[in-house]
């Protein structure tokens, strides 16, 4: 083992201890013993002791020179010895850099978590004692781009996807010096045996259908082949784009947007005997019950004046909304993959953090902070798989 020649005051060390300045003290014992092992490390690398003559020497010692280095703990300054050639190069910058990649993970966890720069910087400032700039922990927070890119391109052919949730939701981001609305795609899944799954993410400039085909063909190359259900909302370029791009594939209305549909077309007055009848028919146990409680409900309301509207949303959008019903459907999936509800509460995960931001700079940091959320999600559920299976939930 290497011994170390400490060549630094000791009594200035001494003081500083026995004055009880533990900042101060542990910075100063860490300066120490880097200076001495980079020296130790110049004196290896010469193969030669100051003054010694041999002929196995490779280079000589030439003075040194101050550099800083950034810590968990704060910023020292170090003396780095050099070399007459400048082949040298201690180890020390590299090996720490490495060492501190965990406080570095942990701005960038606190970033996944919501916790926006101008506050990762505060935090910074307090724990180090250093001042880092707002512009520091961006630049710093594009070490996820990568990571993030590679999640969101991840192959999905190794699993079998039955069912395929898709809904959006709206950021605000910087663009030519001014701020737009943009529209965030998020799909996540249910494979064969009940399993959830997070699929990916798609930004773009609105919601409509050529925007929702270039997500599903991502998805698509990405390996998801036709599922058995794709779950959504009724939006018009939605339920296209899902026609043309999963041949083969029902569309599963979401019954709590349909549900709400219809009660908004209702009356104030006399609604409360007809929502609980509306319940009733996507609490039946199949297709078949579930048109006959939507005959009751038409043969009952359909005649009156304040409900017509009411029933002609039922009636027009009825068989989209039953498809979790089919013979197809599994009876343990048929609860799950009725409405986007699972969806929602992922989506409420995003909001959270989003509400933070506020105003994304641009649609990369939106991208990485989405991707990011989406992707911490999904080791959570990676990790506890039996508790994101839909039937340990009931």
């Amino acid at each position: 083992m290497t011994q170390l020649k400490f060549s630094a005051n000791i009594e200035d060390l001494k003081e500083k201890v026995m004055g009880s300045d533990l900042e101060t003290m542990v910075k100063s014992t860490i300066v120490l013993i880097l200076n001495e092992c980079m020296e130790q490390e110049r004196e290896d690398y010469l193969q030669a002791a100051a003054y010694e003559r041999t002929t196995e020497r490779v280079d000589y010692r030439n003075g040194y020179y101050e550099r800083e280095l950034i810590m968990s703990l704060g910023s020292i300054k170090l003396t780095v010895p050099r070399t007459r050639f400048g082949d040298f190069s201690p180890s020390i910058f590299e090996r720490y850099a490495r060492y501190d990649q965990a406080f570095v993970m942990s701005m960038l966890e606190m970033f996944v978590n919501g916790v926006s720069t101008r506050k990762v910087t505060k935090i910074v400032n307090t724990l180090c004692g250093e001042t880092v700039s707002k512009s520091f922990v961006s630049n710093l927070t594009k070490k996820l781009d990568p990571i993030v890119n590679e999640w969101a391109q991840r192959p999905l052919h190794t699993l079998t996807l039955d069912f395929v949730f898709v809904d959006a939701l709206y950021i605000k981001v910087r663009e030519n010096q001014k701020v737009v609305s943009k529209a965030v795609y998020i799909a996540i899944a249910l494979d064969d045996e009940g399993y959830r799954h997070i699929l990916g993410l798609h930004i773009s400039h609105s919601e409509n259908e050529e925007a929702w085909q270039t997500f599903f063909q991502q998805l698509i190359g990405r390996g998801v082949s036709s599922p058995k259900l794709v779950v959504s909302d009724a939006h018009n370029g939605l339920v296209n784009a899902i026609q043309k791009s999963f041949i083969g594939t029902s569309w599963q209305r979401c019954t709590v947007h349909f549900k709400r549909n219809i009660i908004v077309k209702m009356p104030k007055e006399g609604k409360k005997e007809a929502i609980k009848l509306l319940k009733q028919i996507f609490d039946a146990s199949s297709q078949k019950e579930a048109r006959q409680l939507r005959d009751q409900f038409l043969d009952d309301y359909g005649d009156q004046p304040s409900f017509q509207k009411a029933c002609k949303v039922l009636d027009e959008g009825f068989e989209d909304a039953i498809q979790y019903l089919g013979d197809a459907i599994p009876e343990n999936f048929k609860t799950h993959v009725r409405s986007t509800n699972s969806l929602e509460r992922l989506n409420q995960e995003v909001r959270r953090r989003e509400k933070i931001i506020r105003i994304f700079p641009n649609t990369q940091s939106a991208f990485r902070l989405v991707g990011a959320t989406l992707m911490a999600y999904e080791e959570i559920i990676k990790h506890n798989p039996k508790k994101f299976r839909i039937w340990e939930n009931k």
